[in-house]
């Protein structure tokens, strides 16, 4: 569930926003960088209210129901939105937070522990990763989905520029793999999308102070090469359904590192209880 702000916790989260780590692991407001919220609307605390939530769950229990008994996903998403009368956000959301019966237990199945990347090679989705790191720090909607991963509805589609939060995002991903002793990672970036090139120095700057060692590929369409891969670190549906194995870095750090993070709850947990 998520919780309205006050005005005054919507400005005290403002000044938490615009944050940068130091090497010491202190707290440093960066006064000089414009504030972007990637993933925010105006919008959502009216979508996203207790009273929307819950709206929410029982339209994806219905969803749910339909998808396992062969109807298609677009069509019957937009059938339920329209009988819940949703906006176009939360037709996403409802969309974005739903996996098949199948798709759960395969992914859950090829989830990986802690424990099995220690000393170990990871290949991550960069742009899916970041950016829904960003939407997090952003306090954007975020899905708990019902495959156990953590999705945004950010929607960028090609396009992408750096924003003030994502030097904190690459931070976070470097100290959670020191946390997690991952020996080396290989960052895999969309070659067409805007900015690539601009994102891959940037990662190459930072990493010189990880503890793993890090490379960063510029390639046409990583999903084909993640999805033959073992050991990713992806929210992608399309790659999870069909790579060797993943860990849920997005959900790690998440937890573990960016607080009051905005996470609508489709786990389908509430719903069976």
């Amino acid at each position: 569930m998520i919780k309205n702000n006050t005005s005054e916790e919507l400005k005290k989260n403002e000044i938490l926003l615009n944050i940068e780590l130091q090497s010491d692991n202190s707290i440093a407001v960066n006064e000089n960088k414009s504030v972007v919220r990637r993933g925010f609307n105006e919008e959502d605390n009216k979508w996203f209210s207790h009273k929307e939530i819950v709206r929410l769950q029982q339209a994806q229990e219905e969803l749910y129901w339909l998808l396992n008994r062969g109807y298609k996903m677009e069509s019957t998403c937009q059938f339920i939105g329209n009988v819940y009368q949703f906006s176009q956000r939360q037709r996403n959301a409802l969309q974005r937070g739903t996996s098949i019966l199948s798709q759960c237990e395969n992914r859950r199945a090829s989830l990986l522990e802690n424990s099995e990347i220690k000393n170990k090679e990871l290949y991550i989705d960069g742009f899916n990763l970041i950016i829904t790191l960003e939407v997090a720090m952003s306090q954007g909607i975020l899905l708990l989905c019902n495959d156990g991963t953590i999705r945004d509805i950010a929607g960028l589609r090609g396009s992408y520029r750096i924003i003030d939060k994502t030097t904190k995002a690459l931070e976070l991903i470097g100290r959670s793999l020191e946390e997690l002793k991952v020996s080396s990672v290989k960052i895999f970036l969309d070659a067409p999308v805007s900015n690539s090139g601009r994102l891959k120095s940037k990662i190459l700057n930072l990493c010189e102070s990880w503890t793993c060692n890090t490379e960063v590929e510029l390639t046409p369409n990583p999903d084909l090469l993640l999805a033959k891969m073992e050991r990713i670190i992806t929210s992608d549906s399309v790659i999870l359904d069909n790579c060797k194995s993943w860990f849920n870095l997005g959900r790690y750090i998440i937890n573990n590192h960016i607080k009051g993070a905005k996470i609508i709850d489709l786990s389908g947990e509430t719903t069976r209880k």
